[in-house]
């Protein structure tokens, strides 16, 4: 038998109920899953639903689409402005709308169905606003409910984020599945744009009081945008988690698309082979954006002092990694070399050297760019620089200093092009997170040449207290804007050198163009980073 679907109607509320392949040959009772916006989800899922069921590789339950007329007044805890100007409010009649589910609803379909009627078997799933709801209905309605699915969770919502950072959960025997799509939000530009950091937040203020890891799951789907495609792919995921195998509480092993946190924790890192000797590769996912970032890292040869190594971090790792690892690996190795130390690239998984659509969000800050880029391809999203320094200094650095002996007193950052731009952006927004700056032709023409309207303070910083931070800055003899900009910006800070910045170096490659720069400028980088000063590298 097919899965059997039957239409209701509950004091003018249309209901959908689809009854489980054994349901007509068997006595027993199932448990039931009520879900947002009708038949949506298991319309979009049915025949694999079927084959789950038949096959046991899920166990069966009862469940009922619920539908909605009104779905930004029902689906919404509290009345809120519309998040898109012309749009309409959100009328907030989300209390009255679960209390009809638990008071109304669900006691007529345990009257008239096989059902196991308490709230540990008894789930809410539903996505965006659906998902809002449910995680709503967790705080009001825990006596009914003790399943909880999220599908991309509108977070987003005006008051949402503080309503669960002030409100505790009435009941942490529930269970919660949350699925989010990591660029969701990317291109806008309202309120929605927080929806990944706003549920990433949700999950950590969550994992606080749901300790046990069978209570709390979150998977974060590589790529995926805010759509249906994705969200009912994780219908089935969130169904297996929740009520599991025959009966038993197991995973279903995830589908190629929902790649991401099983459990409760602020990293999922992955070892890697590695592709190069001396070095090791890992992946670790960043509860800052949702982004999985790939870290490599140059082992090096020699033991490390008792302080630790010193450390150069450097972004574009695809691009840069493997000629710095040769390059340490060559100059350390001789007793009158470069002194040992650590090179961190972060990097994505991806093949080739740049990742345009990755490295235009993290190294950049908030521009809208006209027209197409000088290679006549569209502007990638950007602006997340500062969420990028978020990732890098509360979770990579974090676990750089648990996994490796590191000298937090001696941490360099490296960047060109974009990554120039990045750097100096850290060296005037996070000083205090390395003693060592290096800018490769930095793209200081991004909006506008915002870097200079960020100077005037900079320079007060600068004159009243001493930063204890070095700046080198190299560049090839290649567009003349870039030369000069990089020139006025080294010219600015002149006059601090020795008092609060305490080297203060220029270099310029004349022979070389904007990609060539990078090797001849690599070796006084790395003197500029772990020699010491003054100290001639005699190999």
């Amino acid at each position: 038998m097919m899965i059997e679907m039957q239409q209701l109607e509950v004091e003018g509320r249309k209901l959908t109920v689809f009854l489980p392949p054994s349901y007509a040959l068997s006595g027993r009772q199932y448990p039931v899953v009520y879900l947002h916006d009708g038949a949506k989800l298991m319309m979009s899922t049915l025949n694999y639903m079927y084959r789950l069921f038949r096959e046991g590789l899920l166990a069966e339950v009862i469940v009922v689409g619920v539908d909605s007329e009104a779905r930004n007044d029902e689906y919404t805890p509290w009345p809120a402005h519309a998040a898109t100007e012309g749009k309409e409010p959100f009328g907030g009649l989300g209390a009255n709308y679960v209390n009809e589910l638990a008071d109304v609803i669900k006691p007529e379909i345990d009257r008239l169905f096989r059902t196991v009627q308490d709230a540990r078997s008894t789930g809410l799933v539903g996505y965006s606003l659906g998902g809002l709801i449910t995680l709503y209905a967790a705080y009001r309605r825990p006596d009914a409910f003790g399943n909880f699915g999220m599908l991309s969770p509108s977070t987003w919502y005006e008051g949402m984020l503080e309503y669960v950072e002030q409100h505790s959960l009435p009941n942490r025997e529930i269970r919660m599945y949350i699925s989010l799509g990591n660029r969701e939000g990317i291109y806008k530009s309202n309120i929605q744009q927080n929806a990944v950091a706003n549920t990433l937040q949700v999950y950590h203020r969550l994992s606080g009081q749901l300790q046990e890891t069978n209570r709390l799951r979150l998977d974060i789907l590589d790529d995926a945008t805010h759509d249906l495609v994705f969200m009912a792919r994780q219908f089935p995921e969130a169904l297996g988690w929740m009520y599991g195998h025959k009966g038993r509480q197991v995973t279903i092993k995830p589908n190629e698309i929902s790649r991401g946190i099983a459990h409760k924790g602020d990293a999922i890192v992955t070892g890697a082979s590695p592709a190069l000797p001396g070095t090791e590769t890992w992946d670790i996912r960043s509860m800052r954006n949702g982004m999985l970032y790939r870290i490599f890292v140059h082992l090096p040869l020699k033991p490390p002092p008792p302080e630790g190594y010193p450390v150069l971090y450097t972004v574009d790792g695809n691009a840069y990694f493997a000629s710095l690892n040769d390059a340490m690996r060559l100059q350390t190795r001789h007793p009158k070399g470069l002194p040992s130390g650590l090179i961190v690239a972060v990097g994505y998984p991806e093949d080739g050297p740049f990742v345009a659509e990755r490295r235009f969000r993290d190294l950049t800050v908030p521009d809208r760019q006209q027209g197409l880029r000088p290679d006549g391809s569209s502007w990638p999203v950007n602006g997340g620089a500062d969420t990028f320094l978020d990732f890098i200094e509360f979770e990579l650095m974090p676990q750089i200093e648990g996994r490796y002996p590191v000298d937090t007193r001696q941490q360099a950052l490296f960047g060109h092009s974009l990554g120039g731009f990045f750097t100096l952006y850290t060296l005037m927004r996070r000083n205090h997170l390395f003693q060592n700056y290096v800018a490769g032709s930095p793209s200081i023409w991004w909006k506008d040449r915002v870097l200079f309207d960020m100077l005037p303070e900079f320079e007060t910083r600068l004159r009243n207290s001493r930063l204890d931070c070095s700046l080198m800055i190299g560049i090839g003899g290649e567009d003349t804007k870039l030369l000069a900009n990089a020139k006025q910006f080294y010219d600015r800070l002149v006059p601090y050198e020795g008092s609060s910045i305490q080297r203060l170096r220029h270099h310029v490659f004349e022979d070389e163009g904007h990609m060539s720069v990078l090797q001849p400028m690599f070796s006084p980088m790395l003197r500029f980073v772990f020699a010491k000063e003054g100290e001639r590298m005699r190999i």
